[in-house]
């Protein structure tokens, strides 16, 4: 730039000499210089602040390190490279027949488990049924027992008042013939048959209490045929408790079995579904050394292909500029890049966004300190740069590189300068050479 600079203010003095026909002595000659370098040194200043020019301008582009997640020997590769693909487009295929084993395997064992689960759900719905007829046997049992029991106890209770109705008459009687007795008016004999009598009475009004008491004994305890139906229904209960321990022991609402091998078979058949690899995005796979037989692994750091994306905001123009005109610069001012690959070509643009870190200022955590003297060296600002033409046509590969200047809104007028000596760089391009 300097050069050109130098270049143009020479052809301006020559044709001034010339012209205007001025000697070349001790005062014009330094005159022409010292102004010459004045200048040039004072619009480089003003350009470079104002209006600051990179020679480092790049077209970045992202990459993808296509890294199987499974496994396996690679049995086909039907992608080719620098050919646009879309996204889901397949880029190679694993061999998928231990997979689809594995996946089988688990199906045969899912199905033997929910099998049990089926097995294990009609014994707990027997054990239930079961259950439900000890209940109605219980009822009725309760139900006709304790009419029959009632039924005993109300003629034992009718029983037991008659006889008691009997011995008091027979009592009574008793008691009259002994002062009869006690008066010589009736015989011994006569009292000797009512004591008798009532004695008798007596003996039956116990054995009527007694039956009395026992049917009272049977309704509160209930009969044989009752307390062999309960014993029975105790029995089904525990029966129906243990069949829904095995059928309800669930995480989730899935039996526990069936539930884990319901995972691995998910988890089989998504293996199974990674044996086929296949375009992330829109893009393209380049150098592309990856052939059938190969044995891919899921490792980081052995990538078997690299995947270039070409979708909008995949790509874009970078340009690295001092730091000294970081203050000028700010997003939408005008920009132009040119290529070395396109000479004579100016491309215009704006400016997307000044990124805000270097990488130069990075660190990580670790177990020393940062030391003065490990500071890195003040790195220039990543520019991103919004090109206003396609590139398309001109079939430019990613990572081309060029240069760019960058006109802000301060001291505008000398803008004119910079885009003049950037199409001069321009069509630099058009002239180059290689020494053998």
């Amino acid at each position: 730039m300097e050069l050109l600079l130098l270049m143009i203010y020479t052809s301006f003095c020559w044709a001034i000499f010339k012209i205007f026909r001025i000697p070349l002595n001790k005062w014009s000659v330094p005159t022409a210089a010292l102004g010459g370098v004045v200048m040039i040194a004072a619009m480089l200043l003003v350009m470079n602040y104002n209006h600051p020019y990179s020679t480092m301008v790049r077209d970045i582009y992202v990459t993808t390190a296509i890294i199987p997640n499974v496994q396996g020997r690679v049995t086909e590769v039907p992608v080719t490279a620098n050919v646009p693909l879309k996204q889901g487009d397949v880029l190679f295929r694993i061999d998928p027949a231990p997979y689809r084993y594995e996946v089988d395997r688990l199906e045969a064992a899912l199905a033997e488990a929910s099998s049990n689960v089926a097995q294990l759900e009609q014994q707990l719905r027997a054990a239930e049924a079961a259950t439900a007829q000890a209940r109605s046997d219980v009822l009725a049992s309760e139900s006709e027992f304790d009419r029959q029991a009632r039924d005993a106890l109300d003629q034992a209770q009718a029983a037991v008042r008659q006889m008691q109705s009997q011995y008091e008459l027979a009592k009574t009687q008793e008691e009259r013939y002994r002062e009869l007795v006690s008066k010589g008016t009736v015989a011994q004999v006569d009292y000797d048959r009512a004591k008798r009598q009532a004695d008798s009475l007596m003996a039956q009004l116990n054995q009527a209490q007694a039956a009395e008491r026992q049917a009272a004994e049977k309704v509160a305890g209930g009969g044989d045929k009752l307390q062999s139906a309960r014993e029975q229904l105790r029995v089904t209960e525990a029966q129906e408790h243990e069949a829904r321990l095995a059928f309800e022991a669930e995480s989730g609402g899935v039996n526990p079995q069936v539930r884990e091998i319901t995972a691995q078979l998910e988890k089989a058949r998504w293996d199974l579904e990674q044996t086929t690899v296949r375009a992330p995005t829109d893009g393209m796979v380049t150098q592309l050394l990856l052939r059938p037989g190969a044995f891919a692994v899921p490792m980081p750091f052995r990538p078997v292909m690299t995947f270039i994306h070409t979708g909008p905001g995949d790509r874009a123009t970078v340009g690295a500029f001092w730091q000294n005109s970081l203050q000028r610069i700010k997003p939408g001012d005008e920009a132009e890049v040119i290529y070395t690959a396109v000479p004579g070509h100016v491309f215009k643009g704006k400016v997307d966004r000044v990124l805000p870190v270097l990488a130069q200022g990075q660190t990580q955590t670790s177990g020393t300190l940062i030391a003065v003297e490990s500071v890195p060296a003040p790195g220039k600002v990543p520019v991103v740069i919004d090109l206003e033409e396609d590139l398309t046509p001109y079939h430019l590969p990613a990572g081309v590189v060029g240069k760019g200047a960058i006109y802000t809104e301060h001291a505008h007028h000398v803008a004119l300068l910079r885009k003049i000596l950037l199409r001069m760089v321009s069509w630099q391009n058009y002239i180059f050479g290689e020494l053998h």
